[in-house]
């Protein structure tokens, strides 16, 4: 008995670690505790079992792991960016989004569901946090969508969705953390999932166009009373216009000189300087160029924009590393509030604590997982792993799918820093030895991490809205009216065909990797077939000899030689071998030197 639980201690450590968390012991103290525990049974057993390669002074090897976590400079990246998100949840940022990107899309059908999806890109490019962005725009655009006549799981499942887009949206929080358990850039992480999150944002608009073509009850346009901005889309379309123009000329005919990277930063910030100089030239003057809502949607489109820009821009150009990047957008968070006069000592102070709070708790999730992996590679956890996935059926495409599905049902109970500590470690080295790129297989991860946030029960996205979502019967002051209130299962209804959405977007990605693999495309790749010749350095000897890199000849004929230092012939390929000289006569070797 004891011989069968040495063999399969691995499995048991794992099964019994998962289960207290499914149970919800916290997490750190669960793998940490988890790690120690079995530490100490892996010890007592290891001379019953070779398998097991555990000794008492392997447990000081903790200190040094610990401290390789603290001096990550790759994890830097995540209280930079979960501030920046905070500092422009709590400035406002999201509630003109919404109202100014509603307005454009009112005239149509659908148009504040269009305004969710994509105020909810805009919100994931710029604070990464899932809880934010979903709570933000549920207590902004749940009572208009609501007051207006949108149909309750349609507008519930919007709202979940587009939230959740800050998973697989870079700057994403998930792909940063990702990309350092893969040993991966996040560059080029962030890189890779680009073209996914753009196909996730337009499946969900065409999912939106599609409900209005067969249901357009459910998604009406907003009636002429609440458009307060009035109509101008031509005004906005001529500035945009101008400003792709202005952009055109300074790249190719001011800043013609510069490198490509500094060329497109400054023409592209000459042209959106120009933009947001006329419309509050316009606004304060009163000059009538442009109409009220060409105004507005550039005055409060440009500075977001703007500060993704300064974030993703630069770390896509290879201007600044992911660390940089964040750093900079926190400033530059910080500099929108006070321009908007909106930053205080209490906004201040709230950001920083629940910044705190996330890095602390990823910091001891890190150390929990640290003390958890010595004790599982030491029982031989990472072979069980590889063989029992290796051995799966279908190679590569049976490995995917069945860590999609495992992903997605541990993706329901636990939160995705967890499973990207404990799984994706376990993960990895079995995909690399399937010739799996492991930028592609973390992209894979991290749409899969997004779907588990829209699963009932469970689902993260929606536990965040039903928090916000009026459960009972509720005034509507500016309409007068009494509105029932939204029940859950219409909330778990709505979110049903987004998570189809993301299962279909995931068998892309599998399907075509190119989707994820074009960061490859700008890395210059050596050609293995060549071949590094490095010149000789003789005259006539060495064809092919630098000139006037010829050594001079060191014997007595050769005209530059040194009397008495003259080599013997070393000969070459092919030549005759040389013959030793005979001595000068009267000279007698066996006697010591004389020197007269």
């Amino acid at each position: 008995m004891i011989d069968l639980i040495a063999h399969n201690l691995a499995p048991i450590m794992f099964v019994s670690v998962m289960a207290m968390l499914l149970i919800g012991y916290p997490v750190a103290f669960t793998l940490a505790a988890g790690g120690l525990i079995f530490f100490v049974i892996g010890v007592e057993m290891s001379s019953i079992s070779p398998e097991i390669r555990l000794f008492w002074p392997l447990l000081q090897a903790h200190p040094e792991r610990i401290y390789g976590i603290m001096y990550n400079d790759t994890l830097l990246a995540i209280p930079f960016f979960t501030f920046m998100g905070l500092i422009l949840e709590r400035s406002g940022m999201a509630e003109d989004l919404l109202e100014t990107i509603g307005q454009l899309f009112g005239p149509i059908r659908g148009g504040l569901a269009y305004a969710v999806v994509l105020v909810g890109a805009l919100l994931a490019a710029t604070t990464g946090v899932v809880a934010a962005s979903v709570i933000a725009m549920g207590l902004i655009s749940l009572p208009i969508m609501i007051r207006y006549g949108y149909n309750r799981s349609m507008a519930t499942g919007t709202i979940a969705a587009a939230g959740t887009l800050a998973q697989i949206v870079p700057p994403s929080l998930v792909l940063i953390v990702m990309a350092d358990q893969l040993g991966r850039s996040v560059g080029d992480m962030y890189i890779g999932a680009l073209y996914p999150a753009l196909i996730i944002v337009a499946a969900y608009c065409l999912y939106i166009f599609a409900v209005t073509l067969i249901k357009p009850q459910w998604a009406p346009a907003l009636p002429v009373e609440a458009r307060t901005l009035g109509r101008g889309v031509t005004s906005l379309l001529a500035v945009l216009a101008i400003s792709i123009a202005v952009h055109f000329l300074a790249y190719h005919f001011i800043f013609d000189s510069l490198r490509y990277e500094t060329r497109f930063v400054w023409s592209a910030t000459s042209a959106a300087a120009l933009a947001l100089g006329i419309s509050m030239a316009n606004r304060k003057f009163q000059l009538g160029l442009m109409s009220r809502l060409a105004e507005q949607v550039v005055i409060v489109l440009i500075p977001p924009l703007a500060l993704i820009f300064l974030v993703l821009g630069t770390i896509f150009l290879g201007i600044a590393t992911p660390t940089e990047g964040g750093a900079m957008g926190a400033t530059g968070a910080l500099v929108l509030a006070i321009i908007k006069r909106r930053m205080n000592t209490n906004t201040l102070k709230q950001a920083l604590d629940s910044t705190t709070r996330l890095s602390a708790f990823v910091m001891f999730i890190l150390i929990g997982a640290r003390v958890f992996g010595l004790t599982f590679y030491g029982v031989n956890g990472n072979v069980w792993i590889e063989e029992l996935l290796l051995g799966l059926p279908g190679g590569t495409s049976g490995f995917l799918v069945v860590v999609t599905v495992l992903v997605f049902v541990l993706g329901c109970f636990l939160d995705f820093f967890e499973i990207a500590f404990i799984m994706v470690p376990l993960l990895a080295p079995v995909a690399e030895k399937l010739g799996i790129d492991l930028i592609w297989f973390g992209i894979i991860l991290g749409i899969n991490l997004q779907t588990s946030f829209l699963t009932p029960p469970f689902g993260f996205a929606l536990f965040y809205l039903r928090s916000i979502a009026p459960m009972k019967e509720w005034m509507d002051k500016p309409s007068g009216r009494m509105l029932p209130g939204v029940k859950t299962t219409e909330i778990y209804k709505g979110a049903l065909p987004f998570i189809i959405i993301q299962f279909i977007v995931i068998l892309l990605v599998i399907a075509f990797p190119q989707l994820v693999t074009h960061y490859k495309d700008d890395k210059a790749v050596r050609d293995p077939n060549m071949k590094i010749e490095i010149p000789g350095f003789g005259g006539g000897a060495l064809d092919g000899g630098m000139p006037g890199m010829t050594l001079p000849s060191l014997g007595e004929n050769g005209g530059n030689g040194l009397p008495g230092l003259t080599l013997p012939s070393l000969g070459m390929p092919g030549a005759e071998p040389a013959v030793p000289e005979e001595p000068a006569p009267g000279m007698d070797l066996s006697q010591p030197p004389n020197f007269n």
